[in-house]
């Protein structure tokens, strides 16, 4: 399966439906990368202002781009590893998102913000690390075209797309099966639509909403995704 054929799958911004498309895929026994590739077409559907992405893994101590959206998101990569600097590089090593909003402005990386401006059409950049077993092993990079397009909001979307990926990546990098994946994909996206709810419901952050979940699943020796179910099948029984 080609990119074209991947971006024809998942083209819709309807969350649920890439959501679902990009397990369908996973489902069907698909190569791990075009499950890669399909993560980052789908960063460019789900995650607003966000024209390109690409998905970057720790290998023996190099950072490869195992997968991108399109030429440029790669070219984007290719620079920070030539200039040793870059929100997608650093979020490999911080837990916080890594976001410039404008490449123009004065930035943290701006041996980065030269080469990006000179041959790509990018001004802003987000980077999100990814975990296995607690191990860095890579980052989610998103890109856009326009300055200012990344926000906080904008990050909270794509830390749900980041879990989805981690999952995934966890799985593909353990030869798990593939409907054993599939079924942690599912469970991820009920704890981030659990962690959302709580969110607004209790007027909390994101940690004290996942704390929030963990504390509970160990209250109640129930499975933290399972919990999850309950929490996001009640809201929906609230508003019917």
């Amino acid at each position: 399966m080609d990119d074209d054929k991947i971006s024809t799958e998942v083209a819709s911004n309807d969350p649920a439906t890439v959501f679902a498309a990009l397990a369908d895929i996973v489902y069907r026994g698909t190569s791990a990368d075009e499950v890669y590739s399909a993560i980052c077409v789908a960063a460019t559907l789900l995650v607003p202002g966000c024209d390109h992405a690409s998905l970057m893994l720790v290998d023996r101590g190099r950072n490869v781009t195992v997968a991108a959206s399109d030429r440029i998101a790669r070219t984007v990569d290719d620079i920070e590893r030539a200039t040793g600097e870059g929100p997608c590089l650093d979020a490999i090593d911080n837990e916080a998102a890594q976001i410039e909003t404008d490449f123009l402005t004065p930035t943290a990386w701006p041996a980065l913000a030269k080469g990006v401006l000179a041959r790509t059409p990018v001004r802003g950049a987000m980077g999100f690390r990814l975990l296995l077993d607690h191990r860095k092993v890579g980052a989610l990079n998103l890109f856009s075209d326009t300055a200012g397009a990344f926000t906080s909001e904008t990050a909270d979307r794509a830390i749900i797309l980041t879990a989805f990926a981690s999952v995934t990546v966890s799985s593909i990098l353990h030869g798990e099966e593939a409907q054993t994946l599939r079924m942690g994909l599912r469970s991820n996206r009920e704890i981030g639509k659990a962690v959302g709810l709580l969110m607004v419901s209790h007027e909390v952050t994101d940690d004290q909403a996942f704390d929030m979940l963990r504390k509970t699943s160990q209250d109640m020796n129930v499975k933290i995704a399972a919990l999850a179910q309950s929490v996001v099948k009640a809201h929906k029984q609230s508003i019917n």
